[in-house]
C-alpha cells in the first residue's frame, strides 16, 4: 500500500470486536470510495504524471508543427523559383548586373527600390534608394512565432544572425501609394532572392516596367557600381552573428586577403578574447561551485 501512495493500515489488535470493527470501517470506506469516484482516493501522483505527459506531448506537437512548417517553406521554395524562372525566361521582368544598375540610376531616372529587411538596410544602403521591404523582423510573440525563432536560432541563426522574417503587409500599398503603374523601377534586395519575390508581386499587381538585379547587391563593387551610404559596406549588410563578431564569414575572409595583416589582427584578438572570457565564466562558475558545496556543508 504504500508503494502505491495509500496509508498504511498498521498492525491488526487480537480484540475481535476492534477487529470487527476495523473490517466495518474498511467495508464502508470502500462503499463510500466506489459510491463517489476515485476523488476520495489520497493523491497517487497521477497529477504530476499527466502534467508530464501533458509536456511532452506538447513538445512532441511543437517539433511536429515545426517540422510540417519547414517541409511547406521547401515545396513553396521550389515552386516560387519555377515561377521566378518563367518571368526572367520571358523577358517580364529584365536583369541587371550591379553595374549596369547604377548605370541606369545615373543616366535616367529609375528607381532603385530597396526590398530589403530593416536589419540589413540599417547597416548600408544605395544613396538617393527607396527602402520598402518585402519581408520585416517578427516581433511577435505567439507560440507559432517563437517556436521559429528558436528553430531559426538552433539551426544556425546564433552563428549567421539570420533573423526571423515575415511577409511586410504593407508593401504593395506602400509601392502603390508612391508609384504609379508605368514606373520604371530597379528591384535589389542583398543577394537576389527577396527582390524576385518582389519582382513577382509587383508583376501580377500590373507593373510592367521592373528590373532584377542579378546577385544583388552584395555582387557589386561599391566604388564602381553603386553609391553607397551607411556604417557598413554592402557586402556586409548581410552578415551577423557570431560568425561576423570573429570575421570568419566569406565577405570578411575576401577584405582581409586585400587588406592585409592589420584587419586579420581585429578579429584574431577577438577571438582571443573570446577564449578569455569562456575560461573565465568557467573558473567562476567553479569557484561558485565550491563556495555553494561549502555553504552547504557549515
Amino acid at each position: 500500500m504504500e508503494a502505491l501512495g495509500l496509508p498504511s493500515l498498521g498492525p491488526l489488535t487480537i480484540s475481535q470486536s476492534a477487529t470487527s470493527r476495523r473490517v466495518r470501517t474498511a467495508s464502508s470506506s470502500r462503499t463510500k470510495t466506489h459510491s463517489r469516484g476515485f476523488m476520495e482516493l489520497p493523491p497517487l501522483g497521477l497529477n504530476s504524471s499527466l502534467a508530464i505527459r501533458h509536456k511532452k506531448r506538447s513538445v512532441i506537437r511543437m517539433i511536429a508543427d515545426t517540422d510540417d512548417y519547414d517541409l511547406r517553406q521547401m515545396k513553396d521554395m521550389a515552386a516560387a523559383r519555377k515561377r521566378w524562372d518563367s518571368l526572367i525566361r520571358e523577358q517580364k521582368v529584365k536583369c541587371l548586373t550591379p553595374r549596369e544598375a547604377g548605370y541606369a540610376i545615373q543616366l535616367s531616372d529609375k528607381t532603385l527600390l530597396d526590398v530589403r529587411p530593416s536589419v540589413e538596410h540599417s547597416k548600408a544602403w544605395v544613396k538617393g534608394s527607396t527602402w520598402i521591404p518585402i519581408f520585416d523582423g517578427n516581433s511577435g510573440f505567439d507560440p507559432g512565432t517563437l517556436s521559429r525563432k528558436m528553430t531559426n536560432f538552433v539551426m544556425g541563426g546564433w552563428w549567421s544572425g539570420a533573423p526571423t522574417l515575415s511577409y511586410n503587409k504593407q508593401f504593395l500599398p506602400s509601392i502603390e501609394e508612391k508609384f504609379p503603374k508605368d514606373s520604371d523601377l530597379i528591384v535589389a534586395c542583398q543577394k537576389g532572392l527577396r527582390s524576385l519575390a518582389a519582382c513577382e508581386l509587383l508583376y501580377n499587381a500590373g507593373y510592367r516596367n521592373l528590373f532584377w538585379v542579378q546577385g544583388g547587391l552584395e555582387a557589386s563593387e561599391e566604388e564602381q557600381d553603386l553609391p553607397r551610404e551607411g556604417p557598413q559596406p554592402l557586402k556586409f549588410a548581410g552578415i551577423g552573428g557570431v560568425s561576423e563578431f570573429l570575421g570568419w564569414t566569406d565577405q570578411q575572409r575576401a577584405a582581409a586577403a586585400k587588406e592585409g595583416w592589420a584587419y586579420r589582427l581585429v578579429f584574431s584578438a577577438r577571438l582571443v578574447g573570446l577564449f578569455l572570457v569562456a575560461d573565465a565564466l568557467f573558473l567562476g562558475a567553479q569557484q561558485l561551485g565550491r563556495y555553494l558545496q561549502e555553504l552547504r556543508t557549515h
